[in-house]
């Protein structure tokens, strides 16, 4: 898959970016990691969204072109990286929610001081931007120029793409849909366990 390839299926339709985007590389200096989870989210039919009820300071870059970085402060606590989707106008983004250290180990385990184990550098959003050094001042960078210093790299397709439903949802705001991806060859990276309704996207193609 190549970069163009990645964003172009952003670009079209956050749901099928989603699959598309697992396997490819999130990069910062010397640290590179495989993205193996993300989750989907829609502004115009899904309540779950940061964008569905409309423009504001906070969300404005999803309403711009994709491949664009929209990072934003969870609940005072951790960081989150989403990648961009859909045309100008129509907001929508991928959560990047885990991912598969390759490289600069070290650097990700001196930011995250409490892993004890590769497993548990980047499994979960806030675990994958403090191991990055994600913060807001990476709002609004194009993640897919290749001079961006945080970035994203074509990689390995996955051919064993899982479809789940979202993590830690209220309920009425889209907790049943089955926008959660997840690379299903490499579940000890992911974030969170499989849920009893997770399922093939082949078997339901």
């Amino acid at each position: 898959m190549t970069r163009k390839q990645i964003l172009k299926a952003l670009e079209t339709d956050v749901l099928h970016a989603g699959s598309v985007l697992l396997g490819a590389h999130l990069v910062r200096g010397a640290r590179r990691a495989r993205i193996v989870e993300v989750e989907a989210y829609r502004a115009e039919d899904d309540a779950g969204s940061h964008a569905h009820r409309g423009r504001t300071k906070r969300n404005d870059v999803m309403f711009g072109r994709a491949g664009i970085a929209y990072v934003y402060f969870n609940y005072g606590v951790h960081w989150m990286l989403n990648v961009t989707a859909h045309p100008e106008g129509r907001a929508a983004a991928l959560l990047v929610r885990a991912a598969e250290p390759l490289e600069g180990l070290d650097e990700m385990f001196a930011r995250r001081p409490r892993a004890k184990r590769p497993e548990d550098l980047l499994s979960g959003p806030g675990k994958l931007a403090s191991a990055f050094d994600i913060t807001g001042g990476d709002y609004g960078v194009d993640l897919f120029d290749p001079k961006s210093e945080l970035r994203v790299e074509p990689g390995k397709t996955v051919t064993n793409v899982v479809r789940d439903v979202r993590i830690g949802l209220a309920k009425g705001r889209g907790e049943e849909l089955p926008w959660r991806f997840v690379d299903g060859d490499a579940l000890r990276w992911i974030s969170k366990g499989l849920s009893a309704s997770a399922f093939s996207q082949e078997e339901r193609a």
